[in-house]
């Protein structure tokens, strides 16, 4: 009889479990607002919001929640994800579609007055010349290695006056984050020859000081995000062994240039800053220091109250405060909201995981990143569905995501 009733047990928790998951895999309509939002133009940019404005006086710094400039006054990060250094072709994507200054442009027309731009250590150690066909839209480039054409693109961008972070994305290039234990951390040199790209935490510095160096006296390459989603062998990663290596880092750079800003991301793929309240991270160059958190739909699986794209609207806010909003809500430091995304054509899941998340980054008015521009993805051209332009790297999608995101733009 007892295994009978745990029979039945079992099979209701999977018939759950299967209903719930068929209906968050069902496709979702987009609401009315989002339907007219799509077939207006997009409004310009506000400019007042960039730094060549002539609105800011740098450097940066942080105070309390904000980053601010020389007077006080906040610069909220706007910004996209501009993602290609950091996998397996080296070099920003689009190159051979449109020219790097149009890619600027085209950023800076959707409004964002910021850029993730990612690289990977490997880009660095080797420096690869890139084949001619990948930079047919760009042919002043042509015959230069990786390091002297990632240097073009920021040149690039901060002439459009966009304001750039760098950020340190992966150790071998190639799509970020798998289970490879390679790529879990900054330095991987304790698993000895199974890595293909090995360094060590002083390597994985000195990679820092190479790719910084040609912007030590560009005032629009803001700062540098450490590392992408450290999490350790299966979510093994300490905060205090990530904040230790952070400030080592941080340090170093600030050497070269004491104004630029460290971002520091959580563990647990980047969503937890939960350690950060009792082991902040000091520099020695105070007001320094920003967090950064990312969150996706799949993020929260393990935890009691499952993936976001589950959540109820409490239950998502009770989890931001815990792991990284409290920073905010609490005046002690920002945090900027460094990657989040969804697809152009969502499920019911992804939508539910996004408007709560709109909901609250409204809410708080919080700095952000989206990923990404890219309509397709480097290693097999793959179509990326999280895109916001289209293959011409000109044409904005005009959905529900720009949508919200000029609504964040805007303090809407």
């Amino acid at each position: 009889m007892f295994l009978f009733i745990a029979a039945l047990l079992v099979g209701a928790l999977f018939w759950y479990i299967s209903n719930r998951e068929r209906a968050l895999s069902a496709p979702w309509t987009p609401t009315a607002d989002a339907r007219i939002f799509s077939q207006l133009p997009l409004q310009p940019p506000v400019e007042s919001s960039f730094l060549s404005s002539g609105e800011y006086e740098l450097p940066l710094r942080t105070k309390g929640r904000d980053i601010v400039d020389k007077n006080g006054r906040r610069f909220k990060l706007s910004a996209v994800n501009w993602y290609g250094a950091s996998d397996e072709l080296f070099i920003p994507g689009g190159l051979d579609v449109q020219h790097r200054d149009r890619i600027a442009l085209t950023i800076r027309h959707l409004g964002f007055n910021s850029v993730r731009l990612p690289y990977a250590d490997e880009m660095v150690i080797s420096n690869p010349h890139i084949l001619p066909h990948l930079l047919a839209a760009n042919k002043d480039l042509v015959g230069l290695p990786a390091l002297k054409i990632f240097e073009a693109v920021v040149k690039s961008l901060t002439d459009a006056g966009l304001a750039v972070i760098i950020n340190n994305h992966i150790t071998h290039a190639t799509w970020c984050c798998g289970a490879d234990p390679c790529d879990a951390g900054w330095a991987n040199d304790h698993l000895g020859p199974i890595c293909r790209i090995r360094q060590t935490e002083d390597e994985w510095i000195d990679h820092w000081r190479q790719i910084m160096a040609p912007f030590v006296d560009n005032p629009l390459v803001i700062g540098a995000d450490l590392r992408n989603e450290v999490r350790g062998l299966w979510g093994t990663m300490s905060w205090d062994r990530w904040a230790t290596a952070a400030e080592r880092a941080g340090n170093a750079l600030l050497e070269m240039n004491s104004d630029w800003l460290m971002i520091v991301g959580g563990t647990e793929s980047g969503n937890d800053l939960s350690g950060a309240l009792q082991r902040p991270v000091k520099l020695d160059v105070n007001h320094r220091v920003v967090y950064s958190a990312h969150v996706y739909a799949w993020s929260g699986w393990g935890s009691l109250g499952g993936r976001y794209a589950q959540r109820s609207y409490p239950s998502f806010v009770k989890s931001m405060r815990q792991n990284w909003a409290y920073l905010i809500e609490g005046n002690l430091a920002p945090v900027w909201v460094g990657e989040f995304g969804a697809p152009h054509k969502p499920s019911k899941g992804d939508a539910n995981y996004w408007n709560n998340l709109m909901r609250y980054l409204k809410s708080i008015d919080a700095d952000f990143a989206y990923w990404a521009l890219n309509p397709r993805k480097p290693k097999e051209n793959e179509k990326e569905s999280y895109c916001l332009v289209e293959d011409d790297w000109i044409t904005p999608v005009l959905d529900y995501r720009m949508k919200d995101m000029t609504d964040l733009m805007r303090g809407g």
